[in-house]
């Protein structure tokens, strides 16, 4: 079998840490870059610095901002993606509400307590079983501190300005993996339903007991599918 370089784009104030587990298996089907997504404040800039690094031809995967941005990936350049993977993301633009709830954690960070907002989120990230687990919340603040108050005040803008990605979907025509978790409050499974419906032969994964960060919450149920993606 010829390698398949595969390209993975974390998501927000998180680093390339949250692929930890799933790199070793996917590796196998031919080299795995974790994009750098601290470049640019849209999700245009964002992807064009991405794709300049990236493989001729690659399979693409994106965790929630991620996916936003593989979204733009295959506006910009949809023939040189293989397979597309869109991990607890949506197609959906900013709403109202959720702006201004990003704006106020703006203003946090820009007050002194970027450190506390990891924290602060934990709860609503992941399935309410493990918003106890102090390993995963050890993870999630260590990713938010690597990747720093001012990347993170970036990639808050570029998600409030993001487009609406849903008129692109039927476009897209690579096979197509769209995982979330069962219990993922921030982008919920319908909104994965929803671009399945708009994606022709797509196949959506709902991971039992995760939440929005099904990466470390359940990583070998998202590895098998990812697995089953490349194969």
């Amino acid at each position: 079998m010829d390698d398949m370089p595969t390209v993975l784009i974390p998501g927000l104030n998180v680093t390339a840490r949250v692929y930890a587990e799933q790199i070793p298996a996917l590796w196998q089907f031919g080299p795995v870059t974790v994009a750098n997504h601290r470049r640019g404040s849209t999700v245009k800039q964002i992807a064009g610095h991405i794709l300049k690094d990236a493989p001729p031809r690659f399979a693409l995967g994106g965790f929630s901002m991620g996916g936003y941005i593989a979204l733009e990936i295959m506006r910009q350049a949809p023939e040189r993606i293989l397979r597309l993977a869109l991990i607890d993301t949506s197609a959906r633009p900013d709403a109202p509400e959720q702006t201004e709830r990003r704006r106020q954690l703006m203003d946090i960070a820009r007050g002194g307590g970027f450190a506390r907002i990891a924290d602060v989120q934990f709860p609503n990230s992941v399935h309410p079983d493990h918003t106890g687990d102090e390993t995963l919340k050890a993870i999630n603040r260590a990713m938010a501190l690597a990747n720093g108050m001012d990347a993170y005040l970036d990639q808050q803008n570029a998600i409030i300005n993001r487009p609406d990605s849903r008129p692109d979907l039927a476009a897209i025509d690579c096979p197509t993996l769209i995982v979330v978790g069962d219990g993922d409050q921030i982008t919920p499974p319908p909104l994965a339903h929803e671009m399945a419906d708009l994606i022709a032969g797509s196949r959506v994964v709902v991971v039992p007991k995760a939440g929005h960060m099904a990466l470390i919450e359940q990583p070998q149920a998202v590895t098998d599918a990812l697995v089953g993606w490349l194969s």
